[in-house]
């Protein structure tokens, strides 16, 4: 079975005759092996899911494009007969009716596999200010897992399900997307219905999507919107097609003297790697002074938007503010410095910086910023949890109060192992433009190095990756680390017996039979490429490898007659998962 449930691989199951209980019994599986209390509030019983497909009617991905697709729903989305507790248990109660957002996508085929946790009232972009346990990063257990939509990440970087949704007023669907190697869709504003979703700023609030491609996103996008009478902010906005060509020749980023890192010269680093990508695809690039969009991202919690936080929840907040997070509280009881005529105030700032960033996007397609300018560990978000939050918000606290929409794509890893990923942002009403435009970056040209030298791609699966017992070799090679990536789902990992160091095998299968298959991207000179491949030991050769994305790249693989003593350890997703598990 497919390891990442995508949308594609799911329904190529369905359709060879693969029974909805598998799929269910899978989901069991590997939430059982990821042992991460953090990720859900309440979930529903495998029993509960089988009867919902069940429900749907024989396989029909026409009728129903996303038949048997399992999905995750932030815990501030109304589910019927489930909970919403905005991560306020003293707050919950119980959905009388679906969201209209989870009505749609429920009426497209769509399952519901869980109620996700998230930063008390989503306020926040940390994962962290909830009473229940924080979910763990799926990259990095020492990195925060972002927010406020931490579960609904977690849950898809995990491979739990196909999808999910978030919410994002202040970057909340765009922060953790970054943190844990994700796309992340931050709709235009009205595009999908917030009818049944507990608001935080009803003037700002977005539904956002977490999926593994842009075109997951987009598929999830297009039966999630559509007008809703029910919300008086709703309205009409296509969903567009992410695998067709990107119709943008000119990207904006901020110029070099106006980007924000503070002091993270690997983001740093990495984020001029992707501006040199863009170039490289051959779009131009336009360095656009940044002063007017930073200033608009303080007015979202320095300035009077903060009461519209208060307001969401004035009657609970009155009486029962002990109930909330400490620091949540801190935050919507701010709303109390402001009156009336400094919202007002505050409305003629923004329309005068609405106006000067218009201006500056002349002749722009679209934006490319950092989705954040640095990350944080958990441990630095609990020693300084204003600051590091402020911090993080930058580059996306500005995009719903000018009225952008974006879609976050990973890009990789940094120089220090850790994610790194761009967002970009369009006008109102250009998501198919900017899920094109990701959809081309994401299967450009791999970044390389600068080096003059022309160099080769190698693929790893196995202990020559980052941190392993064997990734001396390519370093002392200078190799250079290009991407974290996978496999197309046409291989199977096997654990080869009497190997010294312990190594994996990777082996082409039958269509049907295989998975996707953690790997990294390398780079070596031709001179080092050939020596390298010089000093492989047998059963190892180098091949092509197809990738997740299309792409032919030369890559390790292993002899066949290899793999007839060895232990076929495709399921847990890669070399790493399989050592992690021992």
């Amino acid at each position: 079975m497919q390891n990442d449930f995508t949308i594609a691989a799911l329904h190529t199951a369905y359709g060879a005759g693969t029974g909805a209980g598998e799929v269910v019994e899978e989901i069991e599986r590997r939430i059982a092996a990821v042992d991460d209390p953090g990720i859900f509030i309440s979930r529903p019983t495998a029993e509960q899911m089988k009867a919902e497909i069940s429900g749907l009617g024989p396989f029909d991905p026409v009728a129903k494009p996303l038949w048997g697709i399992p999905f995750a729903v932030k815990d501030n989305i109304d589910v019927a007969g489930m909970e919403t507790t905005a991560a306020c248990p003293d707050f919950a109660y119980r959905a009388k009716e679906d969201a209209t957002v989870v009505r749609r996508l429920r009426n497209a085929g769509a399952f519901i596999i869980g109620k996700t946790n998230l930063d008390q009232f989503a306020t926040g972009l940390v994962g962290l200010r909830t009473p229940y346990p924080a979910p763990r990063n799926a990259l990095d257990d020492a990195l925060i897992p972002g927010g406020s939509s931490a579960g609904s990440a977690v849950a898809v970087a995990r491979a739990l399900c196909s999808f999910s949704l978030g919410t994002d007023t202040a970057g909340s669907g765009r922060i953790p997307a970054g943190l844990n190697g994700l796309v992340g869709l931050k709709p235009s504003f009205g595009a999908i219905s917030t009818q049944g979703v507990v608001p935080a700023c009803r003037t700002l609030d977005c539904v956002s999507i977490f999926a593994r491609s842009p075109a997951d996103a987009s598929a999830a996008f297009a039966e999630a919107r559509g007008y809703d009478p029910a919300d008086p902010y709703s309205r009409v906005v296509p969903a567009g097609d992410a695998g067709a060509p990107a119709q943008v020749q000119r990207i904006g980023v901020p110029r070099y003297e106006d980007r924000v890192f503070f002091g993270d010269e690997a983001a740093a680093a990495g984020y001029q790697a992707a501006v040199e990508r863009l170039a490289e695809m051959g779009l131009e690039i336009t360095q656009l002074p940044f002063d007017a969009f930073y200033r608009v991202a303080r007015l979202l919690y320095e300035g009077a938007w903060v009461a519209e936080r208060y307001a969401a929840i004035e009657a609970f907040i009155t009486s029962r503010p002990e109930a909330l997070h400490p620091v949540t509280r801190a935050i919507i009881e701010g709303a109390s410095a402001f009156s009336a005529a400094d919202a007002f105030k505050a409305g003629y700032q923004l329309a005068a910086l609405r106006r000067e960033t218009r201006n500056l996007m002349q002749g722009i397609d679209a934006l490319c910023v950092p989705t954040a300018p640095t990350w944080y560990t958990v441990e630095e978000v609990l020693a300084e949890p204003l600051a590091t939050n402020s911090n993080l918000g930058t580059y996306t606290n500005f995009v719903n109060l000018l009225g952008l929409c974006g879609m976050t794509v990973p890009v990789g890893r940094r120089e220090d192992g850790r994610p790194e990923s761009v967002t970009f942002l369009g006008r109102d009403g250009a998501d198919a433009q900017v899920a094109q435009l990701a959809g081309s970056f994401l299967a450009g040209p791999v970044p390389t190095s600068n080096d003059t030298a022309k160099r080769i791609g190698i693929l790893v699966v196995g202990a020559h990756m980052s941190g392993l017992s064997l990734n001396g070799q390519l370093t002392a090679l200078d190799g250079q680390f290009e991407q974290a990536t996978k496999t197309a789902a046409d291989y199977c990992l096997y654990a080869l017996p009497d190997s010294e160091p312990a190594k994996p095998g990777l082996l082409r299968v039958q269509p049907g039979r295989g998975t996707e298959i953690e790997a990294e991207l390398w780079s070596l000179t031709e001179e080092a490429f050939g020596a390298f491949v010089a000093a492989l030991p047998p059963p190892m050769c180098i091949g092509n490898v197809k990738l997740v994305d299309g792409r032919l790249v030369k890559g390790f693989l292993v002899e066949s007659v290899a793999v007839d003593m060895a232990h076929d350890i495709s399921q847990f997703g890669g070399w790493r998962g399989f050592v992690a598990a021992q």
